[in-house]
């Protein structure tokens, strides 16, 4: 089910020990210190890899995330806002990963833009609980997602590519 280049990504990207949601005071506290090494990990793990493909940053308290994502296809990017929040059931339950602007333009998403993980990594994330984060919700979640469905989503013309605007005004 997954490529090896994703497993060897994976491995790289450090398990988390704490189980703790945001309802759990200083554990969570723990756990999201854990989340943000993981992902800092990640992010330099791809940098390295050539494969720069997300921003994300949170609220203060941990529970709301929001940024960007982007996918290369054929020369050209097509960037989306990404958004989550993390359930008060976390991290029994994986964050539900939302593209608000891709909302009803293809059968695997959910109302508001959440992609649909229900087959595949939700099975997976439910196995490696509380090792699993954000780092691993990006990696086996958004990113395989975004690989299947961009493509798909720019053949049939749904997205378009979309010229960076110039920032001053031409005379």
């Amino acid at each position: 089910m997954v490529d090896e280049a994703t497993k060897l990504s994976l491995a790289k990207i450090p398990l988390l020990k704490t189980k703790a949601g945001p309802r759990d005071g200083e554990q969570w506290i723990s756990r999201l210190k854990e989340e943000y090494q993981a992902l800092i990990k990640y992010v330099q793990n791809n940098k390295e890899a050539d494969n720069d493909w997300f921003r994300l940053e949170s609220n203060k308290e941990g529970t709301r995330w929001f940024g960007k994502c982007w996918y290369i296809h054929e020369l050209l990017k097509y960037e989306f806002d990404v958004e989550f929040d993390i359930p008060v059931t976390y991290p029994t339950t994986s964050p539900e990963i939302a593209l608000p602007e891709l909302d009803g333009k293809t059968a695997k998403m959910y109302r508001g833009g959440k992609i649909c993980l229900t087959d595949h990594f939700k099975p997976l994330w439910a196995r490696n609980v509380p090792k699993f984060g954000i780092a691993h919700a990006m990696a086996l979640g958004l990113g395989p997602w975004l690989a299947v469905e961009i493509p798909d989503l720019i053949q049939r013309g749904v997205v378009t590519h979309q010229e960076k605007k110039d920032s001053g005004a031409a005379s």
